[in-house]
């Protein structure tokens, strides 16, 4: 039964707002930048960190103030100079998540139309751009010109703002060493917080449980068995 509660978790999508976001040691400069845009010393920049570290966030951050278009690095297969040049005319800032995954041509090409209309690219990937094997020297040039910033996956404190957060979203109360616990124990995400919140959630409100210790390694327990 208890399984099966965790498997039927069905969490809302993230929310990327601003107010939402937890400022840290780890996220802090990279959240600089994105505020300090649209004075960029180049067109684009680079945010790169592990899965989970909050780079999307940041991504959707900029995007909401700059009214950039999201896109997936893999969009820009088999768009030609045309396709990308309407879209750069029509989309002057844009945030490109698996930025390493976009085809050398036309991340070069999209970069210089990008440019040429003063507009800007907000490049996300796991590895700064110093780290792809780039096999086009002139986007190679670009990227080397484009500030990258890297972003921490969550630190203890971090982490535990996260979750403090998700359980006062929820109008729920964890008993004392219930929040260290987790941080100690779970997979170190915002996306795990999320994860693992709902799962205290419905388990205690469908078993009469209170969120204690003892509540917090079942569902971690089970979370791990699911997975």
């Amino acid at each position: 039964m208890a399984r099966q509660l965790t498997l039927d978790l069905a969490l809302p999508p993230p929310t990327y707002a601003r107010e939402d976001f937890v400022v840290a040691d780890g996220n802090r400069e990279a959240l600089a930048w994105i505020d300090r845009w649209p004075d960029w010393p180049a067109p684009a920049l680079a945010l790169s960190g592990p899965a989970g570290c909050g780079k999307t966030h940041l991504g959707r951050i900029w995007a909401a103030r700059s009214g950039a278009l999201v896109l997936a690095g893999r969009d820009l297969e088999g768009k030609g100079v045309a396709d990308l040049t309407e879209l750069a005319a029509s989309q002057p800032t844009i945030v490109i998540e698996g930025a390493e995954q976009a085809p050398e041509r036309g991340l070069f090409h999209l970069y210089n139309l990008i440019r040429e209309r003063r507009g800007f690219l907000l490049l996300i990937s796991t590895e700064p751009p110093a780290r792809w094997s780039i096999a086009l020297p002139d986007l190679a040039s670009r990227l080397r010109a484009a500030p990258a910033v890297a972003v921490a996956p969550p630190d203890d404190e971090l982490l535990g703002s996260i979750i403090l957060k998700q359980l006062a979203d929820r109008q729920l109360h964890a008993g004392a060493g219930v929040v260290q616990y987790l941080v100690s124990h779970m997979e170190r995400s915002a996306q795990a917080a999320r994860l693992v919140v709902a799962a205290l959630d419905r388990r205690a409100l469908v078993e009469r449980r209170e969120i204690d210790r003892r509540l917090a390694a079942d569902v971690l327990t089970e979370l791990a068995g699911s997975s």
